[in-house]
């Protein structure tokens, strides 16, 4: 696949408000985007991905290391690099809210070179593909925020660039606006054969539309694989098993012995255990706890597992299997 964006030993250390400590927001960060993909990019607060956005957007410039988007490295030759990136940032602050929207479709490609005889046709194929065509003549403060939203990534998709660099781009969304979102995006990336960096806490939004995932932490690349078999990697790990008959104490402790991360739940008909295991095979230490008191299985299941309970996993140190 070909690499539209190289990040490679990337680093940004910050000097700490009214003191002399120095804060290392990030070190030695490693990871590429590749043409036609949508990334997710993650981390907690204060894990060092809003600062990686603001470097690869040129906001920022590196300690030490390099971003090239398409071969052109964005320190040495700012300008002509950055002219293959859009970006929308969290709060709309790419759009003028005193204009209309087309006349914030037409302004914003006006700094792009472009003149409102040229981009006639295109504002008007993304004001119905956006489904804005009956808000075209309103006020963006008059807009609800999804309106809003939609018309910042229509900006961006006017400035005709590669990639687009989405920070939170459902936050604050409901639910329909936040699905007509998603299908935006991964239209554009059919249609348009555009690159798509989603920074986002929205796990549903990443699980949903995202081929890859990035996890930052503690200022390093923890995870850089593809989301479904992240997901897999962890959910053959997990199983549900389900039993007509509740556990001994001797059995639980037994279980909590062998596996630390059980999680054990007792209702008036049946009760659960759901474990963690490091190989298939250790099912079988579990039914030898069962065979203790011959405790009757139920069902045996393999646990569907959600994308936000992986990335907790991983931020909590759990990601050894998918590093494999």
């Amino acid at each position: 696949m070909e690499k539209i964006i190289e990040i490679s030993n990337l680093a940004k250390s910050y000097r700490k408000r009214k003191s002399r400590e120095i804060i290392q927001a990030v070190k030695d960060v490693d990871f590429n985007v590749y043409k036609g993909e949508i990334l997710g990019l993650l981390g907690p607060n204060g894990a060092g991905k809003t600062t990686t956005i603001k470097l690869i957007c040129g906001l920022l410039y590196p300690d030490s290391g390099e971003i090239k988007i398409k071969g052109i490295p964005n320190t040495d030759n700012r300008l002509e690099s950055l002219q293959h990136i859009s970006a929308v940032l969290e709060g709309n602050r790419n759009l003028y809210w005193r204009l209309t929207v087309r006349e914030n479709l037409e302004y914003f490609a006006g700094n792009r070179g472009r003149s409102r005889k040229e981009v006639k046709e295109e504002i008007d194929e993304l004001l119905h593909m956006f489904q804005l065509k009956d808000k075209e003549n309103e006020l963006v403060n008059r807009l609800s925020r999804g309106m809003q939203q939609k018309l910042a990534i229509a900006v961006a998709m006017l400035a005709n660039t590669e990639v687009l660099l989405l920070d939170e781009p459902t936050l604050g969304l409901d639910v329909q606006t936040g699905l007509e979102v998603r299908e935006i995006l991964k239209s554009i990336v059919k249609n348009y054969q555009r690159t798509i960096i989603i920074s986002s806490h929205d796990m549903d939004v990443i699980h949903d539309i995202c081929d890859r995932t990035v996890i930052i932490n503690q200022g390093t690349v923890v995870i850089d694989q593809r989301v479904d078999e992240l997901i897999k990697l962890f959910e053959v790990l997990s199983y549900r098993l389900t039993l007509n008959e509740p556990l001994s104490l001797d059995q639980q402790k037994a279980i909590s012995t062998r596996f630390p991360t059980n999680e054990y739940v007792e209702d008036q008909v049946y009760s659960y255990l759901t474990v963690q295991l490091e190989k298939s095979e250790d099912i079988y230490q579990i039914f030898q706890v069962l065979q203790l008191n011959r405790t009757p299985i139920d069902s045996i299941d393999r646990k569907a597992i959600r994308f936000d309970e992986v990335f907790l996993k991983i931020i909590q140190g759990d990601h050894q299997y998918a590093m494999d």
